[in-house]
């Protein structure tokens, strides 16, 4: 069970790759979904066995490296971290593996799409069940390979191609930090593996590196690497360009893997960040604004996967200040109940856009909630749980992570706290504002789109059911687990909290208004959206006219993208050409380029003295005669 969770989408991977052409694309669907539907019941299945059955363990595969007495080796850490995302990769994989059969039931490409599909799930699984950083870093680089072929699998668009080299180089950018953490920690343990690392803790809390606390240093170092992944607020350039890809990519991306692997590291990671309090400081800043950015430019976005793209990069935000502040369970949480409606929504897109003839653009829609009952009501749900409606699953995690910035002390506590509350508002006014552009007013596609809207089939429909299960009891059901006063016995220990760390305490001790605080702000910004969007539409217009400069400046993102091109990618492409044409042509082929041109023109001129005609050679040697005894006579004479 816990090898074939793991390596079951490996199996299918390999099938439908490597034997695609010949079982054909029906086979290599059938085959992948079989294998990912074994790993989700091994999944689920050890999940409930590791986390609600307190049985931890390792399973030994095989000695990964061993050089020079370095060793590492190859296992699957079973604890109750690992058995959270375990159980929610397989999940939500397989509902969208099943949902992909419909999605892409045209394209010609089935076959490598399906394996690229399992081969990104077996990624992020080798991640999260790592024993030890190398293995964790083994899964890291594959998730982000695997995300590279998927943004880029419609490789005969250009955009798409220039998406996923975008997403693989920014990533490279956080690889690096992440590479510098890791041969930190060897440098200061002395090993890679959880066990060692995590046993010896104290005995090098003083450790020292270039000056700087060796925890403060290698903390900053994995989280700049985790900014890449999960999108943080200047690494995050990549995530709404990666909407290039097929929807259940994005789906899969976002609700699943890739994204997420940022968020676990953290966590993976929290009995050293606990005696980082700068790191941890540096990951409450980053996150809470990062919550609050994103939120802002969810507001104005017109293509309909870009808006939901960029709540994702918002609630890892919220995910990141939960952990900043101390409460990694409650980031876990978020993370758990986040895969079922950012996965619903993104399927729930994608059926949209299915229904309008593959169009993205929410301007050009309207009037079609009565055409795709099915999808919008499960629309609903997901949006209903990402702004944290009461009873629905982001209403538990969402408003635990605020509470805890609240209740955590010093100035980035309040400063995530703010963000969160602002970015709680924003989330639920760009959700309805997606709502109703999308399904309600007045058609606004040509007459033949509007002719063939119609409902998803049931292969696509199923599994946004179950996600809108999810979406509604996840928090409900988990939350006394994951969150409640008994969460020490659920974590066992996979998430640690320092002896100075009282946040899963005084979270449950704040004023009453707290828990009630999110709740009103973000049924606020529901009243906003309808009074703007479906009562006086007129609204949104005049305020983009009247504050022009500010919502340019939202829709173009912050203008980063602009910002970067003239930081790095200009100067570079200049010192580039600089380099080929006075450097490479001008000196490095200029020199043996200079002496061949010299032999050439020697050579030309040896061959004007070769006319082939005799008088001229008869003259010639007459000449050389004349002079020969001409120098001989001169030379008697002297």
């Amino acid at each position: 069970m816990f090898v074939g969770a793991v390596f079951f989408p490996l199996l299918g991977a390999s099938i439908a790759g490597l034997f695609g052409r010949w079982i054909g694309d029906k086979a290599a669907q059938l085959v992948t979904i079989t294998c990912m539907v074994l790993a989700a019941l091994c999944g689920v299945t050890l999940f409930f066995e590791v986390a609600f059955g307190h049985a931890p363990q390792t399973v030994q595969i095989m000695n990964f490296v061993d050089v020079g007495g370095f060793e590492v080796s190859w296992a699957l850490r079973y604890d109750t971290l690992s058995a959270v995302m375990v159980g929610m990769v397989t999940f939500i994989s397989t509902l969208i593996h099943i949902y992909s059969v419909g999605y892409m039931s045209h394209d010609p490409s089935r076959a490598r799409f399906f394996s690229y599909l399992s081969l990104f799930t077996f990624m992020m699984l080798m991640l999260v069940t790592a024993d030890n950083l190398v293995q964790l870093f083994f899964g890291w680089e594959g998730v982000g390979l695997a995300s590279y072929l998927l943004i880029g699998f419609w490789y005969e668009k250009d955009s798409a191609c220039n998406a996923a080299m975008k997403a693989f180089i920014v990533n490279r950018v956080g690889d690096l930090f992440f590479m510098l953490g890791l041969a930190l920690t060897f440098w200061t343990f002395g090993s890679v593996e959880f066990d060692t690392i995590f046993g010896s803790i104290e005995q090098h809390r003083e450790a020292t590196f270039a000056g700087f606390p060796a925890y403060e240093v290698i903390g900053v170092l994995l989280f700049l690497g985790a900014c890449g992944k999960s999108a943080q607020l200047g690494l995050h350039t990549w995530l709404p360009d990666a909407m290039e890809g097929p929807t259940p990519v994005s789906a899969l991306i976002h609700a699943a893997t890739m994204v997420t692997a940022g968020v676990f590291l953290v966590a993976r990671m929290s009995p050293v960040f606990e005696y980082a309090p700068i790191a941890l400081a540096i990951v409450t800043v980053v996150g809470a604004s990062t919550a609050l950015f994103a939120a802002t430019i969810g507001c104005v976005q017109n293509d309909i996967k870009r808006v939901i793209a960029y709540s994702t990069c918002s609630q890892l935000g919220y995910m990141f200040f939960a952990a900043g502040v101390g409460a990694y369970q409650g980031a876990i949480f978020h993370l758990f109940t986040h895969a079922f409606f950012k996965a619903l929504l993104f399927l729930g897109a994608g059926s949209v856009i299915h229904a309008m003839s593959d169009e993205q653009d929410i301007r050009k829609m309207g009037g079609i909630w009565k055409k795709i009952p099915a999808t919008y009501a499960l629309f609903w749900i997901g949006s209903l749980a990402l702004a944290g409606v009461p009873l629905f699953a982001g209403y538990y995690s969402k408003d635990f992570m605020i509470e805890a910035a609240f209740a955590a002390h010093g100035w980035t506590g309040k400063y995530a706290w703010f963000c969160g509350m602002a970015a709680a508002f924003l989330t639920a006014f760009y959700s309805w504002r997606l709502i109703i552009v999308t399904f309600h007013g007045e058609p606004r596609a040509d007459h033949h789109t509007m002719e063939h809207v119609h409902e998803s089939p049931p292969v696509m429909v199923l599994p946004l059911v179950v996600l809108g299960l999810g979406a509604t009891f996840a928090g409900m059901v988990f939350a006394p687990y994951f969150i409640g006063h008994d969460w020490q016995a659920f974590w066992n220990g996979a998430i640690v909290n320092g002896p100075a760390n009282h946040i899963m305490h005084d979270v449950h001790e704040v004023p009453e208004w707290v828990p009630l605080a999110p709740t009103v702000v973000g049924l606020s910004g529901i009243l906003v959206a309808y009074i703007m969007y479906m009562f006086v539409p007129s609204i949104p217009g005049k305020l983009a006219s009247a504050f022009r400069p500010i919502y340019l400046f939202l829709l173009n993102k912050w203008y980063f993208d602009e910002l970067y091109d003239a930081i790095f990618v200009r100067p570079a492409r200049a010192l580039a050409r600089m380099l080929w044409q006075k450097v490479d042509a001008g000196a490095i082929d200029g020199v043996p380029n200079g002496v061949a041109s010299l032999a050439v023109d020697v050579a030309q001129g040896a061959v004007r003295l070769q006319t082939g005609r005799v008088a001229s050679y008869a003259f010639t040697m007459i000449a050389g005669l004349a002079v020969f005894v001409s120098l001989l006579a001169f030379g008697a004479v002297r």
